[in-house]
């Protein structure tokens, strides 16, 4: 009876009168998820009781019956179909007892009856029915124990193989059968538990020969057994356009490990104990096969693009997709899974890539510059956007270094800032071959038929050019200021070809000045705007900043060869009213002048003073008053010099040697301190 005692520690009990009524009682119940434990009532012994308690209770012959209408009350007492609760109430030890008594007369399944359970798909059942088949042993003969074992140990070949074949294919049966699964998980479970109580209760040099069965052992080789093999098993995922061999391997590894893990948080994680770590169990199985799949890729011959793809998995899609995914994310955050590669690999990779996408930027501006060159070369007229000339190449070489540019950010955001001033390097060297392309071409083409549409288009493609490198290139960034002065070559070098045949037409007409001593001035300021504005109204075609730009460059063209007729020494008046006469012609020339430029859009208005100021000196006859002037005018163009005024003053004729000495004082020969956009005189030679 002592040999017992083990089968009613972990055994079912629920064999009641004879073995042979109980199987047939439980085939009537038929439930295959359902275990032996949980069709009958269960009686369990508390586990200090002493041998003497245990044969005590073998004397007593309480029957506590079976039937499919008895049931167990809250408190663990047995009530049979008639009986009430209050009868049933016996408690724990009367339970006991009556499974006790009642026990002595029970006998365990035959081998064949385990054999019906098993191919019933009742693993859990034939389990614990294994474990008291294998316990009853200890009471019989070595020459039966023999013979019983070797039937045992084929039924539980048996077994195992059945129960490893359902939960090798867990992630499938899950969801499409999910009482099967949780049968097997059960059967595993009794195993592991019969393990642990006989290891509690033998010294390790003790054991028997087949236990600890270390089903779990098993259990976990199954596990990576199933997780390599799905992983393999590429046929699974679509193939997917334009992905090499290993970027579809990548994509079918990623999507499995997520689906998989998922189907593992949601439907399987349940059935097991939390000591089987499940989640985390599969979720490093299934790391550590990605993991050196990926070693193995990475540590081939790549093409540029695997190496991307490749990255992206380390440093944004498996972080981010899978690892941070909702259903995921709380049960990885337990496990320490680490990266797909090595740090070190990881830098090797990411050397690659960089000096890649450095090259591929490079050679796509390339094309583009070589593609803008021959469009030249066709002499045909640009398109127009808004009105204004197109060109395509500074959308496309901005795609492409933009494009770099963000490709390393999607990595992360330590490659995105090692990029960059590699990239702004490259656009560097881009504009300057760009630069040399146009100059080239404004020396080789002018007699084409779209010869200044095509400088308009180009002097438009800068406004893109700038706006890019002011918003994405950094200050601190060597690359910037010569970007933004290749941009600015370009621009003015454009703008000198449009206003070269303007500036060309006005000198003549700015001649008759001097000519005619100011006589007709009128006429001859009507010239100069009439001629001006038929001229630019071409420049209507240049994006708004430039054609500003432009007019801005012409206002301040025509107030300078203003001033350079007034500087030529040909004119000199004695008389205070013919000085009073000129200074109104200027007057009324500066006035027509500015009322054009601001019309045309010019916002120079630094300009607007400069002729009205040169028209008070020649007015004032007082020294004194026209020192004050001259102050007054070299506080608006401190690039004025004492040449310059000397020159000037040659007008004022009744001026004494002593008097044009001390107006002269006021002003000093020297380098011009003004802002460079605000430079009057000092591009003014005076002879």
């Amino acid at each position: 009876m002592m040999k017992m005692l083990p089968f009613l520690q972990s055994g079912p009990i629920g064999i009641r009168k004879e073995s042979k009524d109980c199987i047939e009682e439980n085939r009537q119940l038929g439930n295959p998820s359902t275990s032996v434990a949980g069709q009958v009532p269960v009686c369990a012994e508390p586990s200090d009781w002493s041998k003497d308690q245990v044969k005590t209770s073998e004397k007593q012959e309480v029957a506590c019956r079976h039937s499919r209408t008895s049931s167990i009350t809250s408190n663990g007492s047995c009530v049979s179909a008639g009986e009430s609760p209050e009868k049933g109430k016996k408690g724990l030890i009367g339970i006991l007892k009556s499974a006790l008594k009642k026990k002595k007369d029970s006998k365990p399944l035959s081998v064949e009856q385990i054999m019906d359970l098993i191919e019933e798909n009742k693993f859990s059942d034939a389990a614990q029915h294994l474990i008291v088949l294998e316990k009853s042993l200890s009471i019989k003969s070595e020459e039966e124990l023999k013979t019983s074992q070797q039937d045992i140990e084929s039924i539980y070949d048996i077994l195992k193989n059945k129960v490893f074949d359902v939960l090798k294919d867990s992630v499938l049966l899950a969801a499409a059968k999910p009482d099967l699964l949780q049968q097997a998980v059960d059967a595993l479970k009794e195993q592991e538990k019969e393990d642990q109580n006989y290891l509690s209760e033998n010294p390790p040099d003790q054991n028997m020969q087949s236990r600890p069965r270390k089903w779990k052992e098993v259990w976990m080789a199954t596990v990576k057994q199933s997780v390599e093999t799905r992983m393999k098993d590429t046929r699974r995922t679509l193939t997917t356009e334009n992905l090499s061999i290993a970027g579809q391997n990548f994509l079918h590894m990623g999507r499995t490990m997520k689906e998989d893990l998922t189907v593992v948080v949601q439907h399987i994680k349940h059935l097991y104990p939390p000591e089987f770590n499940v989640c985390s169990t599969y979720a490093e199985l299934y790391h550590n096969y990605f993991a050196s799949q990926m070693n193995k890729t990475a540590e081939s011959q790549l093409e540029d693009k695997d190496i991307y793809l490749l990255l992206s998995w380390v440093h944004n899609i498996y972080p981010n997709d899978i690892r941070k995914d909702r259903v995921l994310a709380e049960e990885l955050e337990k496990v320490n899974l680490g990266s797909l590669l090595p740090s070190s690999l990881i830098k090797e990779l990411e050397k690659k890539y960089l000096g890649s996408e450095e090259a591929t930027v490079k050679n796509c501006l390339s094309r583009c510059l070589e593609k803008e060159i021959q469009s030249w070369k066709k002499d045909q007229e640009p398109e127009k956007l808004d009105g204004h000339f197109h060109s395509e190449l500074a959308i496309l070489a901005i795609q492409n270094i933009y494009g770099g540019q963000k490709r390393a950010d999607a990595l992360s955001t330590a490659l995105g800032e090692e990029i960059s001033p590699c990239l702004s390097r490259e656009f560097a060297a881009f504009l300057k071959s760009y630069k040399d392309a146009f100059e080239d071409f404004k020396e080789k083409n002018k007699k084409q038929r779209f010869y200044k549409p095509i400088l308009i288009a180009n002097i438009n493609n800068c406004q893109n050019f700038r706006d890019y490198a002011e918003k994405n290139i950094a200050e601190k960034d060597d690359n910037k200021a010569s970007i933004l002065s290749a941009l600015s070559d370009i621009e003015n070098s454009g703008f000198d070809v449009l206003l070269q045949q303007l500036f060309a037409q006005l000198k003549p007409i700015y001649k008759k000045f001097t000519e005619n001593k100011w006589d007709s001035s009128d006429e001859i300021m009507n010239e100069i705007i009439k001629t001006t504005r038929k001229y630019i109204s071409d420049f209507q075609t240049l994006n708004d900043p430039f054609y500003k730009a432009i007019i801005e460059k012409i206002h301040v063209h025509l107030v300078k060869e203003y001033i350079v007729r007034l500087l030529k020494r040909r004119v000199s008046l004695k008389s205070p009213a013919q000085q009073q006469n000129l200074a109104q012609n200027i007057s009324k020339n500066a006035a027509a002048l500015e009322a054009f430029c601001t019309s045309q859009g010019s916002q120079a208005m630094w300009l607007n003073s400069a002729l009205p100021k040169l028209a008070e000196i020649i007015r004032l006859q007082d020294s004194g008053a026209i020192k004050i002037e001259v102050a007054t005018l070299a506080t608006a163009y401190p690039d004025i010099r004492k040449r310059h005024l000397e020159a000037f003053l040659y007008i004022k004729a009744n001026l004494t040697r002593g008097e044009l000495k001390s107006i002269l004082s006021y002003l000093a020969d020297g380098v011009a301190s003004s802002p460079s956009g605000a430079l009057l005189f000092s591009n003014i030679n005076v002879s």
